[in-house]
């Protein structure tokens, strides 16, 4: 009897088992997305109507289910986005960091092909990372690396009426011909399709600033660098055509002198800002600005002076004159120079362009 019972029990279980599996079977596999199938997808309204890209946006509707993209029609940028979010009444997503700003569709469109045209407005006032230079004369050229910038309507000198001219755009680069000007500097006013977006560089307009050297040496100003002198190069420049160069010899703590005997600039609370442009060396070094007309005297290296020049590119450097040791009331400026400790390992080569002082 027990043997009888034992092996109805075996019969039972296997049974369980059998139909165990054929349930399972029967049972489709999902990657977590709700399971409703696509319809005539509706909308109700899109939340926000208008923002920046990384922002969430919220869509409802009815039909909404099994959306498989989600594209910004300018520039056909698409949107992703989680299925597991996607519901018949609603869909979350984020507008694309890359969208193109302005006033546009979204088009979504699911399994079946059925699409759905959504207005709304991508945010995307324009972002400046890089300029070329920070100086200008009229119809000088600058290019402008950043974000945003292919629809740009206007650049203009802020303040001022006084519009550059607009070469050539992209999303990512702007060229710019610069205005001439009566403004001593001036940050830059850029508009496009969504808003202005004023620039943290500032513009130093060289026709306003006393030139030290630009194109060459300005009115009174010559060399009497120590040890070899420096040299008008036509082969490195960052503005215009010209530099000039400065051997700074090894071991011989040389610098490069700008001088103007006569007629000295006179001590003027005016002028602002020391501006320069220095190409690299063969590695990073420290130049330090020395100027007969500081409390320290001409030739001297004080901390606040330094320059830390990266190797083999052009270097801006523009130092208000207040922070370092450069001027003495009742003093002229006679000799500016950029001095080095060293170097010690070869001779090395400095090119310094538009030296100037600012107002």
């Amino acid at each position: 009897m027990k043997k009888y019972q034992f092996k109805n029990i075996i019969t039972l279980v296997c049974f369980a088992l059998v139909l165990g599996f054929g349930v399972s079977s029967c049972t489709e596999d999902t990657d977590g997305r709700p399971q409703i199938g696509p319809g005539n997808p509706k909308s109700s309204g899109i939340k926000p109507d208008s923002a920046a890209g990384g922002t969430v946006l919220t869509l409802k509707g009815t039909g909404l289910g099994d959306m498989r993209s989600i594209v910004f029609e300018k520039n056909n940028v698409p949107a992703g986005f989680q299925p597991t979010l996607n519901t018949d009444e609603a869909i979350i997503f984020r507008v694309p960091e890359d969208a193109s700003g302005g006033d546009q569709n979204i088009i979504f469109t699911n399994s079946a092909g059925a699409k759905l045209s959504v207005p709304f407005k991508v945010l995307a006032f324009p972002s400046v990372a890089s300029v070329s230079n920070y100086n200008f004369t009229k119809d000088s050229e600058i290019t402008i690396d950043g974000n945003n910038l292919d629809d740009v309507i206007s650049v203009t000198l802020t303040g001022t009426t006084e519009q550059a001219t607009i070469v050539s755009k992209t999303k990512k680069q702007l060229v710019v011909k610069m205005p001439a000007s009566a403004v001593n500097s001036a940050t830059l006013d850029i508009v496009n399709s969504t808003g202005l977006f004023k620039t943290t560089q500032e513009f130093v307009n060289l026709d306003k600033a006393l030139k030290i050297f630009t194109e060459g040496y300005g009115e009174g100003f010559a060399d009497g660098s120590w040890g070899d002198a420096g040299a008008i190069s036509s082969a490195q420049f960052k503005s215009g055509t010209k530099s000039v160069g400065k051997n700074y010899q090894k071991g011989n703590w040389h610098l490069i002198n700008f001088t103007n005997w006569y007629p000295s600039v006179p001590y003027s609370a005016d002028y602002k800002y020391l501006s320069v442009w220095i190409k690299g060396a063969s590695e990073d070094y420290s130049l330090y600005i020395t100027t007969d007309a500081s409390k320290a005297g001409f030739g001297n290296y004080v901390d606040s002076n330094k320059l830390n020049v990266k190797a083999g590119v052009w270097n801006y450097f523009k130092v208000r004159l207040a922070d370092i040791d450069f001027w003495s009331a009742g003093k002229t400026l006679a000799q500016v120079g950029f001095r080095i400790q060293g170097p010690d390992k070869q001779d090395e080569v400095f090119y310094f362009d538009d030296v100037i002082l600012v107002k």
